[in-house]
């Protein structure tokens, strides 16, 4: 079991510092990666479930990055979306996106549909861990 102190906060150097909470966790060889959205380091919104997916995705890469980790190494992702007919519909753009960010690699993955997430304009939420 992971000691708290054995725990490392993990937050891209170029973002915002996020309030009440870490962009990532870095313990025991896995690196935890909080629910990213569509959103860029400005905290601006990208247009529509495909772009703020690519945005979201992107910004997976950056905390793993922050972490010297490589975005093959993600074992598992969990999407919230707040549409899920909307993600149906775009499954092969959104497919070509996850293959253009993260690679021809497919860890287990939940898509989930929510009601609604903390950030109004936010279509989609995807977490992340990695096995280091």
């Amino acid at each position: 079991m992971t000691r708290h102190e054995d725990l490392k906060p993990i937050n891209p150097p170029h973002w915002k510092r996020p309030s009440g909470y870490s962009n990532g966790m870095l313990g025991g060889g896995f690196l935890f990666i909080a629910g990213q959205i569509g959103w860029d380091e400005n905290g601006a919104f990208a247009e529509g479930l495909v772009d703020q997916v690519r945005h979201a995705l992107l910004n997976i890469r950056a905390v793993a990055e922050a972490a010297d980790a490589r975005v093959d190494r993600i074992a598992r992702l969990t999407w919230y979306v707040t549409d899920r007919q909307a993600y149906k519909a775009q499954t092969r753009e959104i497919g070509a996106v996850y293959r253009e960010i993260i690679g021809r690699h497919f860890p287990a993955m939940a898509v989930v549909e929510v009601k609604g997430l903390v950030e109004d304009k936010a279509l989609v939420e995807i977490e992340a861990t990695l096995v280091l």
